[in-house]
């Protein structure tokens, strides 16, 4: 079978996440031929996988305009790489590709009203308008693909009630072996942060800055555990550093930055600045505690990274989290006040470790469920194509 993966959406966070796992695996298969299409700055990552082709076209770096290269010029590329199915992993699907196309479906913010909510507060009229006008394609999308994936049930299920159309749900996964096998040191400075604060318990949160994974819910309860617990030692450590020009994205980091200096917080929040994926392993167990107040979420790689590192996890209590970490400790998505109380709980009845369980997640799993679905439509084409165009007319007329 080949495999046309459009990966050109992937930047940043769960994107690159996918791209690391999945194309390694589906090298590893004799019989699967990949072409992946991804930004100019990760094609080094996968030019030396056997069976895998890296699309080497000028791509726009704009969303615009590359959603216009999508929809133009990749279907005559998917000819050519000689695809037998199509795998869009950018939340977009293409509008009349040449082969079978299943659709990742990834990106709850399109039908977040928390998000557009949280914009409108913010006055972030222009970014509302964006994500309503990509909502209208990533619904539409939906209709266009044979098939559509969703890496959690509880996001499915949202997709489902948002479309109308059915979606089926393949949880991402985890690989020990890839999340755990670099063996290179942390960077200096984010090992001599993590030292530093050997005497205090050390909250992690691992996201680049954006408004969806609610930072500012996380900074308040910070400050309310400083006035509940003054003899306490926390540290709150963010994998991310609170400057626009280091943020993905359009998201604008000054207000988050402005709340913990009103806040008095800055001694207990560390930034440590984006951390390479294969050295997060190291910075997880460097920690005591993994914290997310995210109000929107479709899976949440970090807490299944957490647990494998044996880190008890305090989430906001919404769907996804419920599906993948159901031993969490749960509290309001934006109650400061009920997530100090979850930290200060952990602190006083508990030290231990968590489980280093992952429930079960795996990415090869996800590619052998990912491959049958493929196999399937490519069947139905095949299929269909013997039929003759009198006869398909025909049956269409009649339908």
């Amino acid at each position: 079978m080949r495999i046309f993966l459009n990966g050109l959406g992937a930047s940043a966070g769960a994107g690159l996440t996918y791209l690391y796992n999945v194309v390694p695996l589906l090298s590893s298969l004799p019989d699967v031929h990949t072409t992946v299409a991804v930004q100019a700055q990760l094609r080094a990552e996968f030019r030396h996988l056997p069976n895998v082709d890296v699309l080497q076209a000028a791509v726009p770096e704009s969303t615009a305009r590359r959603f216009w290269f999508e929809q133009n010029a990749l279907p005559r590329l998917i000819r050519e790489a000689k695809a037998d199915v199509l795998v869009s992993a950018g939340n977009f699907a293409i509008r009349n590709p040449p082969v079978p196309q299943i659709l990742l479906s990834g990106n709850s913010l399109y039908t977040s009203e928390h998000f557009y909510r949280d914009l409108r507060r913010r006055r972030e009229y222009r970014m509302w308008m964006d994500t309503k006008l990509r909502g209208i394609f990533a619904k539409k999308s939906v209709q266009w693909a044979d098939c559509t994936v969703a890496p959690s049930r509880a996001f499915a299920d949202e997709l489902e009630r948002w479309t109308g159309r059915k979606v089926s749900s393949i949880h991402h996964g985890f690989d020990a072996d890839v999340f755990f096998g670099d063996k290179a040191p942390l960077p200096a400075a984010i090992d001599e942060n993590l030292r530093g604060a050997q005497d205090c318990q050390k909250l992690l949160f691992v996201s680049h800055y954006n408004y969806y994974r609610n930072f500012e819910t996380l900074f308040r309860a910070m400050a309310l555990l400083r006035k509940r617990s003054p003899e306490s030692k926390v540290r709150l450590f963010l994998t991310c550093t609170l400057d626009d020009s280091k943020t993905p994205g359009e998201y604008k980091t000054a207000t988050a930055a402005r709340l913990i200096r009103e806040l008095g917080i800055r001694d207990e929040v560390v930034e440590l600045g984006a951390t390479p994926y294969r050295q997060l392993h190291h910075v997880y167990r460097a920690c005591d505690v993994y914290v997310t107040p995210a109000y929107a979420e479709t899976f949440a790689h970090p807490l299944v990274e957490a647990m494998a590192c044996g880190l008890p996890v305090i989430a906001s209590d919404i769907p996804a989290h419920r599906e993948i970490c159901g031993a969490a400790l749960f509290f309001d998505r934006f109650s400061a006040e009920e997530l100090a109380s979850r930290i200060l709980d952990l602190s006083l009845t508990a030290k231990q470790k968590g489980t280093r369980e992952t429930n079960g997640f795996s990415w090869s799993e996800h590619v052998a469920k990912l491959l049958a679905i493929a196999s399937n439509l490519e069947c139905r084409r095949v299929e269909r194509d013997a039929i003759p165009d009198d006869v398909q007319t025909s049956l269409t007329q009649a339908s």
